[in-house]
């Protein structure tokens, strides 16, 4: 029977899972033992598997990251904590040009089972350098794939199924996710969460909006305003996977629908949505019966003033007003 859990109590859930299950697993990161981490995602593991499985480290997360990559590449399943996402800059060429890299330098001998994981995103005003989306800059480079759920079920299946790969997986968590609820399995029952599957989240025949993550919440929710205020039928997809991306759910999708807006709060030069979009017109361009749109962040750095972020989150309000101009009713 299902049961009713946070997003937050989800990830831990997995983490514990699967180091019950695996002893390789292990989590390593900035106060992620004792104090339970920054957002308290890791809050009683260091209780129960001790110092040698729940590594506090220190404010190196260069350091860290190689600790990581080295035990991975002998049989270890690190899960690597990122107090901040915004943080994948300080560590960038462990990330990017040795974990992500390794697996094909090595000609296929040498495997990286290793979890990036750590919230990211804004709307809670931290400011440019902790509220930033690294959904695009992850997905960019090759060798790692890129989750990013928005329900507690997701969460956990997914984080269990990144744990589980022989790659490298970033799993990309929200600050706003961490308290929402929603129905999980009975604690103990093992499921996993497939990366690589889409999933429509609502029927519709209008427009088919594609998103992911916090952004996917805001989709729905101007989903249904849409069709109280409006009569328009939006069907929601929710990515869930960005690499590797589910094309097929988007364009069966779009077979009925017929347009296509993709949102997410990453920026929108060169972002997810942007991808989105050319695929849809390079896979299936008889599809689309008006032009594809994206709606990402503006290019501007993140500000501490609530109604400046506001106004620049690609959220509930933009979308239900590109929605608009999108049907001729703007």
């Amino acid at each position: 029977m299902a049961r009713q859990t946070t997003y937050i109590q989800a990830v831990n859930e997995a983490m514990r899972d699967e180091m019950r299950r695996d002893e390789s697993v292990f989590i390593i990161g900035e106060d992620v033992g004792r104090y339970g981490g920054l957002f308290r995602v890791t809050r009683n593991l260091f209780d129960e598997f001790g110092p040698r499985r729940v590594l506090d480290t220190p404010i190196s997360e260069q350091a860290f990251l190689g600790m990581a990559l080295g035990t991975a590449m002998v049989g270890m399943r690190p899960i690597v904590e990122l107090m901040y996402m915004d943080f994948t800059l300080v560590a960038a060429d462990q990330i990017f040009n040795q974990i992500a890299k390794m697996t094909y330098m090595s000609g296929g001998q040498v495997h990286v089972p290793l979890v990036i994981r750590g919230q990211q995103g804004g709307g809670k005003r931290y400011g440019s350098q902790h509220s930033q989306s690294f959904d695009g800059l992850y997905s960019h480079f090759p060798g790692i794939k890129v989750v990013a759920p928005s329900n507690p079920y997701d969460a956990k299946g997914l984080l269990t199924a990144a744990i589980r790969d022989n790659n490298p997986v970033v799993f990309l968590e929200h600050k706003l996710l961490y308290f929402t609820r929603g129905d999980v399995p009975p604690a103990g029952e093992d499921y996993v969460v497939p990366i690589g599957k889409a999933q429509v989240r609502r029927e519709g025949t209008d427009l088919t909006i594609v998103s992911y993550s916090y952004s996917l919440l805001q989709a729905l929710e101007a989903a249904e305003e849409l069709s109280k205020e409006h009569g328009i039928e939006a069907e929601v997809v929710d990515l869930r996977s960005i690499v590797p991306m589910d094309m097929q759910t988007v364009l069966d999708s779009l077979e009925k629908t017929g347009r296509l807006l993709a949102v997410h709060e990453s920026y929108a030069n060169n972002g997810v949505g942007a991808e989105i979009v050319a695929r849809a017109y390079e896979l299936a361009p008889g599809l689309l019966k008006a032009p594809a749109r994206r709606l990402g962040m503006p290019p501007v750095s993140v500000p501490v003033s609530l109604t400046l972020e506001e106004e620049i989150l690609p959220w509930r309000r933009q979308i239900k007003s590109l929605v608009l101009e999108m049907m001729g009713k703007g």
